[in-house]
């Protein structure tokens, strides 16, 4: 199954041969990425990866998990963040690309804490994905004065 996605997200060139559920289990990884950044993988991670999944895609609490497990998955299989991020940023408009980084900061700062290995991916998250290291701050600043997810 996973070789299958990796397989179509490296001859993806254009937007519509981007399937819908290859960039849901691009933005699901990449999430999954962001929680397990810093060694750590616990339960308020998962939960706003859930949250993130559930908000984006309209899903109920099982669908979101499910989600979250082909997310999982497919990061442990992955070698590094350019199949992900080169979908994601095919498939998805710059407006909702700065909503994901801000569903990656929601994830990243459930624990409540930021770590060295975090911010270094979210650097190359944010550039991966064509936004600007401001683009990132704003939406840091978001998640932390409390903003909603909308990823």
């Amino acid at each position: 199954m996973a070789i299958e996605f990796f397989k179509r997200l490296l001859r993806v060139s254009a937007p519509a041969e981007v399937q819908q559920d290859d960039a849901r289990a691009a933005i699901a990884a990449v999430l999954v990425m962001a929680a397990r950044a810093d060694g750590e993988y616990g339960a308020e991670e998962r939960a706003v990866v859930d949250q993130v999944l559930e908000a984006r895609f309209g899903l109920d609490a099982a669908g979101a998990q499910a989600l979250r497990a082909k997310g999982e998955d497919a990061e442990l299989e992955s070698i590094d963040i350019y199949q992900f991020t080169k979908t994601i940023r095919t498939a998805i408009a710059i407006e909702d690309r700065i909503a994901i980084i801000e569903a990656l900061w929601a994830v990243v700062l459930a624990d409540g804490s930021r770590d060295p290995n975090e911010d270094s991916l979210m650097r190359q998250l944010v550039d991966r994905l064509g936004l600007s290291p401001m683009d990132s701050a704003l939406a840091r600043q978001k998640v932390q004065g409390g903003g909603s997810i909308q990823a």
